[in-house]
C-alpha cells in the first residue's frame, strides 16, 4: 500500500505544479483552492508511505514522478520546448525512479 499512496502523492504532486501556473499568482480562486488541496493531498499521502518506506526512496520517487510529470503536461498543455537532450534527462529520472522502487 505504500506504494500506492507513494504514486498517488507523484501525481497530487503534478497537479499542484501545473496548478500553479493556472493560478496566475494565487489571483484566481478556484485555481488556487484546487492548487491547495492538491498540494495537501499530496503531502499527506506523502506522510503516509514514509511511515514504511525509507524517507530517502520516498522522496526521490515522489519528486521524480513529480518532475516527469510535470514536464510532460507542461509540454502538452503549456507549450514547454522538447527536445533530444530532455528526454534523455527525463529517461534518466525515470530509470532512477524504477532503480530505487525495485531496490527499497
Amino acid at each position: 500500500m505504500p506504494w500506492t499512496y507513494l504514486t498517488l502523492a507523484g501525481l497530487f504532486e503534478i497537479g499542484w505544479a501545473i496548478g500553479l501556473k493556472y493560478t496566475e499568482g494565487f489571483t484566481r480562486p478556484l485555481p488556487t483552492l484546487l492548487t491547495i488541496g492538491a498540494m495537501l493531498a499530496s503531502i499527506g499521502l506523502l506522510g503516509l508511505a514514509m511511515k514504511t518506506l525509507p524517507v530517502g526512496t520516498a522522496y526521490a520517487v515522489w519528486t521524480g514522478i513529480g518532475t516527469v510529470g510535470t514536464v510532460i503536461l507542461g509540454v502538452i498543455l503549456l507549450g514547454d520546448p522538447l527536445s533530444a537532450p530532455r528526454i534523455v534527462c527525463l529517461s534518466l529520472i525515470v530509470l532512477g525512479i524504477a532503480g530505487l522502487k525495485w531496490l527499497a
